[in-house]
């Protein structure tokens, strides 16, 4: 392709600079992945993709734009990591290693690319990025680093995005990223895909990043845009892919079928603006009854199974609002009691919130009220947006405006979507054109 070296130097640039802007975080997480793989470091794979990219910037306005950017950056990344561990006389310390690990036969000296006797035996899962995922849920690892590390190095998503999803601070997430990977590198962890026997207990920390990426892209944590659809038609492809390799498994079939019921609902959540659509306005007409049906029927086989738990309640939940025919005739009172079973297995504060908004739903806007107002002195649910939006909803219910405004307010202090502010920021403006 020509595109940029046909162009005058600045265009050409520009060219590829744009070019690499477009990548977009999935593919950048995708070659992660793919190095982080081949090498099993995490810190050289990171450095290598960056100094591709900055390759890529010198070489592209020159000679062009590849057919195939990703696969450019790809094949360079590899090279210069090869010659990494080749200048850094590490070659010799980590094929050993990997031989061990893999249990593989020794490897020839003439070996040009370590990488590639990492990447053929691993068939157990044919999924690369799966794959990384379960090696990242390292048991040498704590369960949130384990999560904090894929979402960050192999879901794509950045630093603050983690902390959104981890109901963590900024600073406190970005130390524990850091602490993570410094771990790693101690401890002399491999990052290779596990062995069948070690995929049960590193599966739900694989579980809880797939349902993290899709609530990341179910309602976003920054940005324009209120959802991003790609990343949640990755994570419930990857969901698929995990129900394929562990059939068995109730809590995966739950968490696929919690996807596809909310991921149904998603042709009516936004409106002709990109603005969010509250659950009580959407047209359930615009709801994709195909996954509806495939949801429910995963549903029902997951909370029937031994094992079943959070996913599983979830999904059961999804699917009594997927069977109501509009907001009103939902059964809050099921879905109540359903969230205090979730509480049994899971009491975080975004569960407790949701519960509380429920039981409000069952018994009454001012018990809910309550509810919510018990969970106020909870840090991580202050700086949750959608904690002041359940209250802003509940007082305007209550026709408390004055209050209803103050906590709308606060929730357009803190962290969220563009979309999503303008449609806080109108409801406020609703509220207050009512006080004049």
């Amino acid at each position: 392709m020509s595109i940029a070296r046909d162009a005058p130097g600045g265009a050409a640039e520009d060219a590829a600079h744009r070019v690499i802007t477009g990548l977009g975080r999935d593919a950048r997480a995708r070659i992660l992945s793919a190095l982080a793989r081949r090498f099993g470091d995490l810190d050289l794979a990171e450095d290598m993709m960056q100094e591709a990219l900055l390759q890529a910037l010198q070489v592209w306005p020159q000679a062009g734009i590849p057919d195939s950017p990703e696969a450019w950056l790809m094949t360079t990344a590899r090279h210069r990591g090869i010659d990494a561990l080749r200048r850094r006389s590490v070659l010799r310390q980590k094929l050993p290693r990997l031989r061990v690990e893999q249990e593989r036969a020794l490897v020839p000296q003439a070996l040009d690319d370590p990488a590639a006797v990492v990447g053929d035996e691993h068939d157990l899962i044919h999924d690369d990025r799966l794959g990384l995922f379960f090696a990242c849920a390292h048991p040498l690892l704590s369960p949130e680093d384990r999560i904090a590390l894929t979402l960050r190095f192999l879901g794509g998503l950045s630093t603050t995005e983690v902390a959104h999803a981890l109901l963590r601070p900024v600073p406190t997430m970005q130390q524990r990223i850091v602490r993570a990977k410094r771990r790693i590198r101690t401890l002399g962890i491999a990052f290779g895909v596990p062995r069948r026997d070690d995929l049960p207990e590193r599966l739900a920390g694989v579980q809880r990043v797939i349902y993290l990426l899709y609530a990341e892209g179910f309602t976003r944590s920054e940005g324009t845009t209120h959802t991003r659809e790609d990343l949640t038609a990755e994570a419930v492809r990857l969901a698929r892919v995990l129900r394929e390799l562990m059939p068995g498994s109730a809590e995966t079939a739950g968490l696929l079928g919690l996807l596809l019921l909310t991921q149904a609902r998603r042709p009516a959540r936004t409106d002709d603006d990109g603005r969010p659509v509250p659950l009580a306005e959407q047209d359930r007409t615009r709801w994709d009854r195909q996954l509806i049906d495939e949801g429910i029927t995963l549903t029902e086989s997951a909370v029937a199974a031994p094992g079943a738990g959070p996913y599983a309640i979830q999904a059961a939940i999804a699917a009594v609002h997927a069977e109501a025919a509009g907001w009103d005739t939902t059964d809050w009172a099921q879905i109540a009691v359903l969230y205090q079973l979730l509480q049994t297995h899971d009491d975080g504060p975004v569960v407790r919130l949701a519960g509380a908004v429920a039981h409000g739903r069952a018994h009454g806007m001012d018990a809910g009220l309550r509810r919510l107002d018990a969970l106020a002195a909870e840090p991580a649910l202050d700086r949750f947006r959608p904690f002041h939006i359940a209250r802003a909803l509940t007082l305007q219910e209550l026709g408390e405006p004055h209050d209803a405004a103050a906590a709308y307010r606060r929730a357009l202090e803190l962290p969220g979507n563009e979309a999503e502010g303008e449609y806080l920021a109108a409801a406020l403006a609703g509220l207050e054109d009512q006080r004049d």
